[in-house]
Formats: structure tokens, C-alpha cells, sequence
């Protein structure tokens, strides 16, 4: 049972009279604040993302049952929802406020985070919008494109695609620009009648929900993730077998399959006993998590509305399945089904749960890619997801917690992470794609991991000898190191996906 109340039309400069509490889509709003004016401190709810927990709002306690995302103009404070002293860090201010060494926590300023509501009112006021017809050109939001963004569009099917470059030509609005010219460039907006407003705003409001405080997981890495998945959709095999259906799906899912990612990985939610890991029963927490927080910006922006309901609800649970398959700690799971069918060679592509399976194979591959594109590519990726791994080893260090496997910086390097996870993770699960589709792309991705995996065999030599040189060390002290450097190599699979070096999966190919 969904509960919805009318909301009253009100001039934009007068309070909501305190009467008032309405709810329209995934929006609550509080009695005690006027509708788009700056909220009474004493009512701000305790906020988690875009989550109230103001626990006296009834409403917005029907609504967190119901797992639905509520949205207000606050700004956001630190959870309190258990005693862990963490919990009483907001997530996104997390980064800025934390620096490795500082002693304080709350030296820079809170970041307000503008949502729903201030998109609304540039809707109301922007003069591009006001009086438009309901069905936009496409040729009008084609206009915000500059000249070089358009011409890197014209080469987005290329492997050495540059989406750090795309990021800063389009101002910081990678995501939605790539994903806005893909689902045009396959017609799919003209074909599933997509309403350009719901859609635009619906893109806006998953960039918007990506943390731009976080090296890795960002709104760059769903760019890329979404500029990698249209390159494995354009592959032979699939291009000829995939539906229409099933590509908006893919492109949706690498969009949004990492949405509000706090920085932090499931093992340091379930150990402190963070409402996440409690609400998914600590299983697949963050992806649940990406899976639902997509599925209420689909149903706050109404973009699937016009479908039949079923239909809506069944693509709902097909993305769903796809982010739901980007969980490492299930990577063996889908590895293992992949080599089953390539070995018995019976993967039919116009059977649709067969259809499924490999696009579930497709975003694995587009979510851990970074090791196959060219060392300049490679190399930043590289460094942004060890630096997020290093800033969560800080917090686990500040507040007395015992530090994850890679994510001490004092003991790992970026070179031996690398090694590791190319060696049990990605060579495995990248040699089995080339199997099932034997192409160019394919062969080039072996290619460049093949030389990324030795470039930094090569700087780890180099650091190790300048370390040497800068201060001898004994014989027993090499043997030591060359001890820790293995288990932290054998560590990196098993912090990445859960696999040890007595899981390592058969099929490995050396590129």
C-alpha cells in the first residue's frame, strides 16, 4: 500500500502553512519548514545519503520500511543509528574532512548537497525549459555539447576512449552527457517514448547521487564503466543478439551500478554495524544498495511511467539482477557458470535468460576493466581505487578498528595491489570473455594488461632497489619482505572478491 498526499499549489516565497505534510513520489516534507526555504536546525532529520531518520517523523518511518529513498533540501548530518563512534562520521564529508595525519576531523567545512528540489526550481525558472512542449528536440540539449566533447562522441566506441579528458571537456558532466548520446544514439529514447525532462533530470539526479569525494567510485568510473559496457554491446556476438530492452538495461545498469557508494567496501559496514549491512542482512550490502537507490531515482522521476506496470517492475528487477552480478565476493560464482557453458558450448544468445547471463558478464567486465586499457588510463585508475582503499585503512586506524587487508598504506604499494588483482581477479574472468568472443577488442585488453602487469613489476623492481640503496637490510629482513609482498599479493584477491590463492580459478591466460 503506497500512501500519497496532494500537495496544496503555493507561491515559491510563502511557508508551507503547519497543517501541511505532504509526500508526493519519494519527497517528505516537514511541516515545521517552508517548502524551498532554509529548514528550522532543530528539525533537520538525521541523514544518511538521502535517507530521514527523524524518528518522529511517521511518515518518514512508513517510508524507510518500505526501503524508498525520501529526499529534502537539508543538508547532512551524521547517522547516530548505533553506538560505533564511525557512525557519527557523515559519508560525504568523510574525504574532505579526513586527511592522513591530521588530527582533526571537522576542519573543512559541510557540503551542502543541492537535490530534488533545486532542480525543481531551475525547471521553474530556467528559460530554456519554460513554455518548451513536453517532447524536447533532441537537437536542444545536443546544443550543450562543446565542439570537442562532440568529436570525442564521434570516437565513444574506441577502447582508448579518454574519459578523464571528457570529464573536464564537459564540465564535470561525463555521466550524463555519455549516457544521454548513447541511449540516443540506438534510438532508444524515440523508441521506449521517453519523456526528455524525466530522462535528463532522472541522468542529473544519478550524477548528482554519485560522491565526487571519492577517488574511485565517482561519476568518472560509471562514465567509464558505461563507455566500456556500449564497447562490449558493440562485439559481434552481441550486436546481433541483443534487444533493445536489453541495452537500454546494460547502459542503465553501468550508469547506475555503483550509485551513493560511500567509499568504504561491505566488510567495514558489517563490522561497524552499519544499518546498510543490517537492512541487506549482510549480503551483496553495497549493491542492494546501488540496486534500490536507482530503482527510487526510476520511480521519483516517473521515467518508466507510461510503461505498463508490469513492465516496469520486471525491468526494474532485470537491473536490478544486473548490479546485483558487479558483487566481487561473487566473482568465482559467475566465473564458474561462464567456463560451464563455454565449455559445454551451449550459450544460445536467443534464449533471454542466456541473454541476461552475459550482459551480467558484460558489466563484470566493463566494472573491473581498468587494468586493460592503456597504461596511461590504467595507471590513474590504478592509483585512484588504492588511494580509497588507503583512505579507509585512516578511518580504521583513527577510530582503533583493525585494518583491512590493502588498505594500510604504511605496508602496500600500489604496485603490489595491481599485481594481485590482475593476477586472481581480472586475468581469469578477461580470459574467459576472449573465449567467448575472440576479437580484436578482445585480444587488445590482454594485451594491455599483459604489459600494465609487467610496467609495474617493473616500478616495484625499481622502489624496492631504491629502498635497498637508500638503507641495506639484512638477509633475513629480504626474506621477511619477500614473505609480506606474497601474502599481501594473495591477500589482494581475497579482499577483492573473496578468493584466496587456493581458489585461484583454471583458465588463466598470460596476454
Amino acid at each position: 500500500m503506497e500512501v500519497c498526499y496532494q500537495l496544496p499549489v503555493l507561491p515559491l516565497d510563502r511557508p508551507v502553512p503547519k497543517h501541511v505534510l505532504s509526500r508526493r513520489g519519494a519527497i517528505s516534507f516537514s511541516s515545521s519548514s517552508s517548502l524551498f526555504g532554509a529548514p528550522d536546525p532543530r528539525q533537520l532529520s538525521q541523514r544518511r545519503g538521502a535517507i530521514s531518520y527523524d524518528s518522529s517523523d511517521q511518515t518518514a518511518l512508513y517510508i524507510r520500511m518500505l526501503d524508498v529513498r525520501v529526499r529534502s533540501q537539508v543538508g547532512f548530518e551524521p547517522e547516530r543509528r548505533s553506538s560505533h563512534p564511525y557512525l557519527y562520521i557523515d559519508f560525504r564529508t568523510l574525504h574532505t574532512r579526513l586527511d592522513y595525519g591530521s588530527t582533526s576531523a571537522s576542519s573543512a567545512p559541510e557540503r551542502r548537497v543541492h537535490r530534488l528540489l533545486s532542480f525543481q526550481r531551475y525547471l521553474h525558472s530556467s528559460r530554456l525549459l519554460r513554455g518548451v512542449p513536453q517532447q524536447i528536440p533532441l537537437h536542444i540539449l545536443d546544443e550543450d555539447y562543446t565542439g570537442q566533447a562532440r568529436c570525442m562522441l564521434e570516437k565513444v566506441g574506441n577502447w582508448n576512449f579518454d574519459i578523464f579528458l571528457f570529464d573536464r571537456l564537459t564540465n564535470g558532466n561525463s555521466l550524463i552527457t555519455l549516457t544521454f548520446h548513447l541511449l540516443n544514439q540506438y534510438g532508444l529514447v524515440e523508441l521506449f517514448q521517453l519523456d526528455m525532462v524525466k530522462l535528463w533530470r532522472f541522468l542529473v539526479m544519478v550524477q548528482e547521487d554519485y560522491h565526487s569525494d571519492n577517488p574511485y567510485h565517482n561519476a568518472i568510473h560509471a562514465a567509464d564503466v558505461t563507455q566500456a559496457m556500449y564497447c562490449y554491446m558493440r562485439e559481434p556476438m552481441l550486436a546481433k543478439s541483443l534487444t533493445s530492452c536489453d541495452i537500454l538495461l546494460g547502459l542503465l545498469a553501468a550508469a547506475t551500478h555503483d550509485l551513493d557508494h560511500p567509499g568504504v567496501n561491505q566488510p567495514f559496514l558489517i563490522k561497524t554495524d552499519h544499518y546498510l549491512a543490517t537492512l541487506y542482512r549482510n549480503t551483496s550490502v553495497l549493491e542492494n544498495h546501488h540496486w534500490k537507490s536507482a530503482v527510487g531515482l526510476l520511480r521519483e522521476t516517473g521515467l518508466f511511467s507510461h510503461l505498463p506496470a508490469e513492465d516496469s517492475l520486471n525491468m526494474e528487477r532485470e537491473l536490478g539482477s544486473l548490479i546485483l552480478a558487479t558483487d566481487i565476493s561473487r566473482q568465482n560464482e559467475y566465473l564458474s557458470r561462464f567456463r560451464r557453458h563455454l565449455d559445454q558450448e551451449n550459450l544460445c544468445l536467443s534464449n533471454g535468460s542466456h541473454r541476461h547471463f552475459i550482459l551480467q558478464m558484460a558489466l563484470k567486465c566493463a566494472d573491473i576493466c581498468n587494468p586493460c586499457r592503456p597504461w596511461e588510463l590504467s595507471k590513474q585508475w590504478s592509483e585512484k581505487v588504492t588511494e580509497e582503499f588507503f583512505q579507509q585503512g585512516d578511518i580504521e586506524k583513527k577510530h582503533k578498528l583493525e585494518v583491512s587487508p590493502l588498505c594500510d598504506r604504511g605496508i602496500n604499494t600500489v604496485g603490489n595491489i595491481q599485481i594481485g588483482f590482475m593476477t586472481y581477479v581480472a586475468e581469469p574472468l578477461f580470459a574467459e570473455w576472449a573465449r567467448f568472443s575472440d576479437t580484436c577488442l578482445s585480444q587488445t585488453m590482454l594485451g594491455h594488461m599483459g604489459l600494465n602487469k609487467a610496467s609495474w613489476g617493473s616500478l616495484q623492481q625499481e622502489q624496492t632497489s631504491v629502498s635497498e640503496e637508500a638503507e641495506p637490510s639484512s638477509a633475513g629482513t629480504d626474506t621477511e619482505d619477500s614473505a609480506a609482498a606474497t601474502r599481501r599479493n594473495s591477500n589482494t584477491a581475497t579482499a577483492a572478491g573473496g578468493t584466496s590463492s587456493k581458489e585461484i580459478p583454471q583458465g588463466s591466460r598470460e596476454s
